[in-house]
């Protein structure tokens, strides 16, 4: 009996040593420099192809900026902008365009205009491993939100390979 009593108090220490040390570390997918260098410089380059003239920012998960490029004649404002947006998209995990939509439909999410760092205009788009969202890139600069954020979906398609 003294036996078999020992060998469950094992088992069960064994079971929690297991479960805490599956808590403690994790691992997760993030934004290299050289892939958002790439996703920054393909935004940028289609937006120019388009006629507009844009900066884009890339973050990291956790929305610290990891690559920017600014197109010749695009605003001072677009560095901040494009900033807030890819800070906003990485956060929320969600474009800026759907979120500021909703905010405009729904009272309870006007509020999100009241998060610091948050900018809920057009053009900030998460980047994805499967359903994991790795980063983002925000594009300010363009005549309109919308013409922000199909830049930014263009530059991340052209790297759609390395996204795996």
């Amino acid at each position: 009996m003294q036996n078999r009593l020992a060998t469950v108090a094992a088992l069960t220490l064994s079971l929690i040593a297991t479960a805490a040390s599956a808590e403690g570390v994790r691992t997760e997918k993030n934004m290299s420099l050289d892939l958002a260098t790439q996703i920054a410089a393909q935004t940028v380059a289609t937006c120019t192809t388009n006629g507009y003239a844009v900066t884009a920012t890339v973050v990291d998960r956790a929305g610290t900026v990891r690559a920017v490029h600014r197109a010749d004649n695009a605003g001072p404002h677009t560095l901040e902008a494009s900033r807030l947006k890819a800070y906003t998209s990485a956060s929320a995990k969600n474009t800026t365009l759907a979120m500021m939509e909703g905010a405009q439909k729904n009272p309870a999410a006007a509020n999100l205009v009241n998060i610091p760092g948050y900018l809920l205009l057009g053009g900030g788009v998460p980047v994805k491993v499967g359903n994991e969202v790795i980063g983002a890139v925000g594009v300010g600069g363009a005549p309109g939100g919308h013409l922000d954020e199909q830049c930014a979906l263009a530059g991340i398609a052209k790297v759609q390979d390395l996204l795996k």
